[in-house]
């Protein structure tokens, strides 16, 4: 999981980002739940609105306008069918919001792995490298026999 204000990887269950310090729990949540309440608000209001439309025109033009019984049904069965339409088309993006999972920043991942310092064990340090004159000088009791002879 990373970060959605500046992409860097967290740990799942994290409250905030090590990063930059973002709320990562109160953010989905707050959205989630608002977008939930709208869509149940737009559906039910939908609903009862229809219905009023169909039962209230359907009584205004049996009694105002008098028109045949065939143009009032005709009149209830397009506006029911609209209403029913677009009952389905809301509650259809509904539950692909409430099922959709929740965004992943994709970061792409380079062809050469990157080495993390952090992790990295500790090495033993490396044996001191000998002198280039270590085994060529002379000591100084080769040098104190060459003096007495």
């Amino acid at each position: 999981m990373y970060c959605s204000a500046c992409g860097t990887p967290v740990t799942p269950g994290l409250s905030f980002c090590n990063r930059c310090g973002m709320s990562l729990k109160e953010r989905e949540a707050k959205h989630s739940t608002a977008s939930i309440a709208a869509f149940l608000a737009a559906i039910t209001l939908l609903g009862v609105i229809g219905l009023g439309i169909m039962l209230g025109g359907t009584m205004a033009l049996t009694k105002e306008v008098q028109l045949k019984e065939e143009l009032v049904g005709f009149f209830m069965f397009f506006v029911f069918l609209i209403t029913l339409i677009t009952e389905i088309l809301l509650i259809r993006q509904l539950s692909r919001f409430t099922s959709a999972a929740p965004k992943v920043i994709e970061v792409p991942t380079p062809a050469t792995p990157l080495v993390d310092f952090r992790s990295a064990p500790p090495r033993a340090l490396a044996e001191p490298l000998q002198s280039v004159t270590e085994n060529t000088t002379r000591t100084l009791e080769y040098s104190r026999r060459e003096q007495s002879s």
